[in-house]
């Protein structure tokens, strides 16, 4: 795991009675407002500032109804200025390539950031504009060091990076599904760096709450299709923190599929174990291991195969395992909410770590099943 520390050393923020201040920016999209859905009743986070575009000017209430703060806030334009007069920490939940434009800002003024989109999940800014050149021809960045400096927000494996961290970079949806029964295996070296499959499927929320035909519910109901098949901006993401964690370059092949349902990710990983000995019962003895004290972590007997109805509306992740002894491969198959562990609630996870609160605090780890 790396340890990346910031050029400057912001001290944490102290809690004041009501607790610690929180900014977020993009509030009324999917990141947005669920992040503020769970930060409405976290015992130590108060929202103080709500960011946005087309909506400002207006009051929260006004807007969301449905949602209303007790507290009602007007939505104000964005600006580093403003977050900084009432803020300890802001969460940006922007486009790609929007987040890169406000957090330097914010940094210089001492706010704490956590960024929902891919600005600050490379390492390498280069990287990231290879993988994003629609964002990088339309937004002109020059921040290639605190690129260096974020912290890649997975905090069942990055928890003492992100508890020192002024910027952290939350992982995408599907990184966070693939990664969490991956990186066990490549840590230990139990499985071959070649030849990693993932196949992925996806609700129709992981596109964002922007208009898009194919999101549409005549066009994405009564059926399932695979996008992006070659190239999906994610594998590069899954493939840089696990050649990290392996010590090795790896390439695997990822392909995404879009199921009509709203929330919810299932990841089904192939890999080939260098143990063909190895039995399910001793990988999920494994898994068990890495994640023993980890409450957003499941483990499920071996056998027993994850729902996405399991983890809706949770902080959760369920994790199951088999080997097929035929061809000694390892069969992973994990489960996620796409809005709060692979969204909003893994940030707000990050946000606790940094304030150094229970990393679980505020959020919900029991789902509402069914």
């Amino acid at each position: 795991m790396d340890n990346q520390d910031s050029t400057k050393d912001l001290s944490s923020p102290m809690a004041d009675s009501k607790g610690y201040r929180v900014a977020i920016v993009g509030a009324t999209g999917y990141g947005g407002l669920q992040s503020l859905r769970l930060l409405m009743d976290h015992p130590k986070m108060k929202i103080t500032f709500l960011g946005g575009d087309r909506s400002s000017g207006k009051y929260w209430n006004e807007l969301t109804p449905y949602m209303s703060l007790n507290q009602d806030i007007k939505i104000e334009k964005v600006s580093a200025e403003a977050i900084s007069e009432k803020s300890d920490f802001a969460i940006l939940s922007l486009p790609n390539g929007l987040a890169s434009q406000l957090a330097p800002d914010l940094l210089d003024k001492g706010i704490r950031v956590i960024d929902l989109s891919a600005d600050y999940r490379f390492h390498s800014l280069q990287t990231w504009k290879d993988i994003y050149k629609s964002e990088s021809e339309k937004y002109l960045r020059d921040d290639s060091q605190l690129c260096e400096q974020a912290v890649y927000g997975l905090p069942e494996w990055y928890q003492k990076e992100i508890s020192k961290a002024n910027l952290v970079g939350s992982p995408g949806c599907f990184p966070t599904a693939s990664l969490l029964p991956l990186l066990p295996f490549l840590n230990q070296g139990l499985v071959e760096n070649d030849g990693i499959i993932i196949d992925a499927k996806s609700g129709t929320s992981g596109g964002g709450r922007t208009e898009k035909v194919h999101l549409l519910l005549a066009e994405a109901s009564e059926t399932i299709q695979p996008y992006s098949v070659i190239g999906h901006r994610h594998t590069s993401e899954i493939e840089m923190i696990s050649s990290k964690i392996a010590g090795h370059n790896i390439q695997l092949q990822f392909t995404p599929h879009l199921v009509p349902m709203v929330r919810g990710i299932l990841v089904t990983l192939y890999a080939r174990l260098r143990d063909p000995g190895l039995t399910g019962e001793d990988c999920k003895t494994v898994l068990e291991s890495f994640y023993r004290n980890q409450k957003t972590i499941g483990i499920l007997p071996v056998g027993l195969y994850p729902s996405t109805k399991w983890v809706r509306n949770t902080n959760k992740a369920l994790i199951s395992c088999q080997v097929d002894k035929r061809n000694g491969r390892i069969i992973l198959m994990s489960v996620i909410d796409n809005l709060i562990k692979g969204q909003a609630g893994q940030a707000i996870q990050s946000l606790n770590i940094m304030s150094g609160l229970d990393p679980c605090l505020g959020l919900p780890l029991n789902s509402f099943y069914p």
